[in-house]
């Protein structure tokens, strides 16, 4: 866990973390607080969607709790790191209250790809993004 983050972390729930699978190859990693919330919305879906059900399978299915060790990193189980496709180098996005970790080389590959996308996208921006300042 990068050091900026670990005290924040520690306090807010001590290092008590949720990792989960993503459909984009990735982990998510929620402190337990923020999993909560997350597990409610997922738990409230309709059950007779399939689209629902297989979100649900996914994130809560593989949801695992881990703690944050004296010297500051999380030991990810074995089946996460598979469905990840995580190998010897591992980027750790930041992204608000969640953190996404990657293969290194998934994640070189997905940004160029997402890069050349946008570029490409000749509908141009979703809707609910146009009116976002930044």
């Amino acid at each position: 866990m990068p050091a900026r983050y670990r005290e924040r972390l520690l306090e807010s729930c001590a290092g008590r973390l949720i990792v989960t699978i993503e459909f984009d190859s990735c982990l998510l990693v929620y402190p337990l607080p923020e999993w909560e919330k997350i597990e409610e919305k997922l738990v409230a879906l309709p059950s007779m969607n399939k689209q629902a059900r297989t979100l649900q399978r996914r994130m809560m299915g593989h949801a695992t709790e881990c703690e944050i060790d004296s010297q500051g990193r999380i030991r990810l189980p074995t089946i996460l790191q598979e469905q990840a496709g995580l190998d010897k180098k591992v980027v750790m996005i930041g992204q608000g209250k969640k953190f996404e970790i990657w293969d290194e080389a998934t994640w070189q590959d997905n940004q160029n790809a997402w890069l050349d996308e946008i570029k490409n996208d000749e509908a141009g921006l979703h809707s609910s993004l146009e009116s976002l300042s930044l």
